[in-house]
């Protein structure tokens, strides 16, 4: 699998889509542009960004926002709430339990269901 490939088939910001999995995780990639996705958090989960290409603006309550850029690896602790966004195109991986809902308990336009995510 081609990853730079799979992206380029990815037509939905915040849209994220499963490409693989190991054991009870699954590997997905996504695009992020625009402020969309809400505050949330995971209950039970912890949550791994990995950023590919572009740049992506993370917030966690309590602490100050930072940038992740290409090559940058992040990982949300499960019960902290947290939203990204990003003002280009920026692509992400993410690593997730196949139990995470996208986000979390908060449902909102771009909340996607599993069933969604393998598609």
């Amino acid at each position: 699998m081609n990853i730079e490939d799979y992206l380029s088939k990815v037509s939905g910001y915040f849209s994220p889509k499963v490409i693989g999995e190991v054991n009870d995780v699954y590997v997905k990639v996504a695009k992020i542009k625009g402020e969309d996705i809400p505050w949330h958090n995971h209950k039970n989960e912890d949550e791994a960004f990995f950023i590919l290409k572009g740049e992506l603006l993370f917030e966690e309550e309590g602490k100050d926002s930072f940038k992740m850029s290409e090559g940058d690896f992040y990982v949300v602790k499960r019960g902290v709430n947290h939203r990204v966004s990003s003002t280009e195109e920026c692509q992400i991986m993410l690593i997730e339990n196949k139990s995470t809902a996208h986000t979390g308990e908060v449902k909102s336009p771009v909340t996607k269901s599993v069933e969604e995510q393998l598609k």
